[in-house]
C-alpha cells in the first residue's frame, strides 16, 4: 500500500514530518499545561471558597441566609455561561493562530478579573452596584477559563508520544486538585491569622480585608505562568495543519456541521465528573460548616465543623484527588477511554446512594465520604484530558473539545450547587436528595459512554 493511501490526509506520506517545527520538551509540556491550569483553577477556587465563606454577607446581605448563600451561588454559577462563550472565542483563535498564544491570553484575562475582585467595594459601600460588578468579574473568569483548559489539554496530548496521551493529559488536569489546595491552603491561613469566635462565621477582620489578600495574589501566580508559557513553541500537530493547508476558515461552523455527535457526546461525558466535582468542592463546605442545629430557622442544618477543621479535611480528601488523576493517566492508556470511564461512572452512582449512611457515621464517614468522593473525581476527570481531544481532527480541536467541556459546565457545574442547596432544604438537612441527584446525572453520563466509541488509538494529528 502506498504512503498516500495510508494517510489521504498526507499525500506525501512520512516525509510530511520534516515540515514540524522545532518540538517543545517533557519538561516544557508539562510544566506549561500543569502551571496554566493550576492558577486558573486557583482563581476559580478562590471564588468558590468565598462564596461560601464570604459573599453571602459582604455583597448579598438579604436578611436570610439562605436565600444570600443562593444569590452567592448564583454568581457562582454565571461564570459557566460565560464559558461556552470563551470556548468559542479562545478555539476560534487556538484553531486559527495557535495554541501558544491563545493559552497566553487566556491566562492573562482570568488574572486580571481576579485581582480586581480583591479590590472591588462591598455593599455596604456602593449597594447592588457592588454585586455587578463581581459579576462582571465572575463572567470574565468564565470567558478565561472557557479557553484555558482545552489549550491546556491539547498542548498536553500533541505533544506526547505513542501510547501515552492519557498519562500526559492527566497533567493539566493535576491543576485542578493543585489549585484547590493551593487557594484553600491560603485561606486556611489567614483564617487562622484572623480567628472567629463563631465557627460559623468569619472574624471581623477577615471579612473587612483578609477575604481579598488571596484574590490579589493571584497576580504573582499569573507572572510564573506567564513565564513558562511563553518559552513554548507551538505543537507539531497544529504547525503540520497550517503547513498543509488543512486550517478551518470558521472552525466553529466547520464542527457543528461535521462533528457534531462528538459534540454532544463530549458534553454528557463530562457531565458527572462536573456534578460530582462541585459537589465535593462546593456544596461540601456549606454542608460541613452548618451547624447541627442552627438557631436561625433559615440556615439548613449540617455537619457542625469549622472552617478550619472541615477544610483540612477537604484537603486530605483533595491529595486522593491528585494521587488518582496521576494513577488514571495509565490506567486509561492500558484500558482505553471508554472502558476505564463506564466503570468509574458506575462507581459515581454507587457513591451517591450511600452519601446518608457515610455521613451519619460521624468523623469516620465524613472522612470516608471525602476520600472516596476525590478519589472517584479523579478517576473520572484524569482521562478527559485526553478523551475530548482525541473526539476531534486538529483543525476544529481547541474549539471542538472546549465546546463538549464548557457547555458540560453549564448542564453540570453552573447549576450543582445552586440545585444541591435547594435539595438539602427539601430534604429538611438531610443529604439523601442530594446524592440521588449524582446518581441521577451519572447515568445520563453512563448512557453516552455506552453509546460512543473508544478513541485510545485515533491519530492525534488527522
Amino acid at each position: 500500500m502506498s504512503n498516500s493511501a495510508a494517510n489521504p490526509l498526507n499525500p506525501a506520506g512520512p516525509p510530511e514530518r520534516a515540515l514540524a517545527g522545532p518540538a517543545n520538551p517533557v519538561s516544557r509540556v508539562v510544566l506549561a499545561s500543569l502551571i496554566g491550569t493550576t492558577i486558573e483553577f486557583y482563581d476559580f477556587y478562590v471564588y468558590a471558597t468565598a462564596a461560601v465563606l464570604v459573599f453571602p454577607y459582604l455583597f448579598f446581605p438579604t436578611g436570610d441566609a439562605t436565600t444570600a448563600l443562593l444569590a452567592s451561588f448564583a454568581v457562582f454559577g454565571a461564570a459557566m455561561i460565560a464559558r461556552p462563550l470563551g470556548a468559542v472565542f479562545f478555539g476560534h483563535l487556538g484553531d486559527k493562530r495557535g495554541r501558544k498564544t491563545t493559552l497566553v491570553a487566556a491566562l492573562l484575562t482570568m488574572g486580571i478579573a481576579t485581582f480586581i475582585i480583591g479590590l472591588l467595594p462591598t455593599y455596604a459601600l456602593v449597594g447592588w452596584f457592588a454585586p455587578l460588578l463581581l459579576v462582571v468579574m465572575r463572567l470574565a473568569q468564565g470567558f478565561a477559563i472557557g479557553g484555558e483548559w482545552s489549550g491546556a489539554a491539547l498542548v498536553a496530548t500533541e505533544n506526547a508520544p505513542p501510547g501515552k496521551r492519557a498519562w500526559y493529559g492527566t497533567f493539566p488536569q493535576l491543576g485542578a486538585p493543585l489549585g484547590f489546595i493551593i487557594a484553600n491552603g491560603i485561606f486556611l491561613i489567614i483564617a487562622a491569622l484572623l480567628p472567629s469566635d463563631d465557627p460559623s462565621v468569619p472574624s471581623d477582620a477577615f471579612l473587612a480585608w483578609g477575604w481579598r489578600i488571596p484574590f490579589l495574589f493571584s497576580v504573582v501566580m499569573v507572572a510564573v505562568g506567564l513565564w513558562v508559557r511563553l518559552r513554548l513553541v507551538e505543537s507539531s500537530a497544529f504547525e503540520r495543519a497550517v503547513k498543509t493547508g488543512r486550517v478551518e476558515r470558521l472552525p466553529l461552523a466547520a464542527v457543528f456541521r461535521s462533528h457534531w455527535r462528538e459534540l454532544i457526546l463530549g458534553t454528557f461525558y463530562m457531565l458527572a465528573t462536573y456534578v460530582l466535582f462541585y459537589l465535593m468542592t462546593t456544596f461540601s463546605l456549606s454542608y460541613g460548616r452548618a451547624p447541627v442545629s442552627p438557631a436561625d430557622p433559615t440556615v439548613q442544618p449540617g455537619l457542625g465543623y469549622s472552617y478550619n477543621t472541615f477544610v483540612l479535611m477537604m484537603i486530605v480528601g483533595v491529595v486522593f484527588f491528585a494521587i488518582f488523576t496521576l494513577i488514571s493517566g495509565p490506567l486509561a492508556d492500558r484500558l482505553g477511554r471508554r472502558r476505564m470511564l463506564i466503570w468509574v461512572t458506575l462507581a459515581i452512582i454507587v457513591f451517591g446512594l450511600v452519601w446518608v449512611p457515610l455521613l451519619s457515621a460521624d468523623g469516620v464517614g465524613v472522612m470516608a465520604w471525602l476520600i472516596i468522593g476525590f478519589t472517584l473525581m479523579g478517576l473520572t476527570f484524569g482521562p478527559m484530558g485526553a478523551l475530548l481531544p482525541e473526539l476531534f481532527p486538529t483543525n476544529v480541536r481547541y474549539t471542538g473539545s472546549g465546546i463538549s467541556y464548557n457547555v458540560s459546565s453549564i448542564l453540570g457545574a453552573a447549576v450543582a450547587p445552586f440545585i444541591a442547596v435547594w435539595l438539602w432544604a427539601v430534604g429538611d438537612g438531610s443529604p439523601f436528595w442530594v446524592g440521588i441527584y449524582l446518581v441521577a446525572m451519572s447515568v445520563l453520563t453512563l448512557v453516552a459512554l455506552l453509546i460512543g466509541r473508544e478513541t485510545k488509538d485515533v491519530d492525534i494529528e488527522r
